[in-house]
């Protein structure tokens, strides 16, 4: 049985506060989804989080569709050795993106979230957040208060792990497996929407699952950004633009024909 899929993303504002192209990335294949969240970099000659994601987004969909079954740790090194040869990255002088991915075999659903893009499973299990918080941690603590703060603290043992010119990053990332059997739904979000539970606590993911089955992903979107209008100058939620992109994928089994 092949799940039913539904998606919606939205661009935001960059830190000029000015409308730009998103930097989030959706990828459909026939038996994955990826979401890629290119990171805004504050170094002007790099070129942007959102050129990154697109290469690294098509290279592992290239790569996932050759071998569709692979680990997908083993695919996402594989993905990101090949863009950075190919664009001559070079570790820590490059753009970098986030990685969440749900592939679905026969027998079991898998799940690979790198940085603080997160997948939410549903299912005979509950309700299992796939996050990676060590990004969040470093900045609740006061560790990334500027660009040299970030660059030091990517990809490093005492710092967060993020695609960028590093493979051995995939290797950091948080995973799951579940049973197919015991999955009901699995959501996949850029951190512009799950910024909308972690911090604005304006709904808990059972309710995003809820909304989403009920009158679509872009209701979420709405929500979110209608909170954020009301606080223009992050006075509540504090945060580095008014508006982050935003990327949310349903992968709904119980609804699957």
């Amino acid at each position: 049985m092949m799940p039913e899929i539904a998606f919606a993303e939205r661009a935001g504002v960059g830190a000029d506060g000015h409308p730009r192209p998103t930097e989030d990335h959706i990828v459909v294949l026939d038996n994955a989804v990826l979401v890629l969240d290119g990171a805004t970099s504050s170094d002007p000659s790099q070129p942007p989080g959102g050129w990154y994601a697109e290469r690294l987004a098509r290279r592992l969909a290239d790569d996932l569709r050759a071998h569709p079954d692979t680990d997908l740790t083993e695919l996402l090194t594989s993905a990101i050795a090949e863009v950075t040869a190919a664009n001559r990255l070079r570790p820590q002088q490059s753009p970098s993106s986030t990685v969440a991915a749900v592939r679905w075999l026969e027998d079991r659903v898998d799940a690979l979230v790198l940085a603080d893009s997160p997948v939410i499973g549903f299912g005979g299990f509950g309700v299992d957040v796939v996050s990676d918080d060590r990004l969040a941690r470093l900045r609740r603590r006061g560790m990334l208060q500027t660009g040299a703060d970030v660059r030091r603290r990517r990809n490093a043992h005492d710092g967060f792990w993020v695609a960028e010119a590093d493979p051995g990053a995939a290797a950091h990332a948080v995973r799951r497996s579940w049973r197919r059997a015991d999955v009901d739904a699995v959501l996949l979000a850029s951190d512009g929407v799950s910024i909308g539970v972690d911090q604005y606590a304006l709904f808990g993911w059972r309710e995003v699952l809820a909304i989403t089955r009920a009158d679509g992903p872009d209701a979420v979107l709405d929500a979110i950004r209608t909170a954020e209008k009301q606080d223009p100058d992050g006075e509540r939620w504090p945060r580095p633009k008014r508006h982050d992109d935003q990327a949310l994928v349903l992968v709904d089994f119980e609804s699957g024909g």
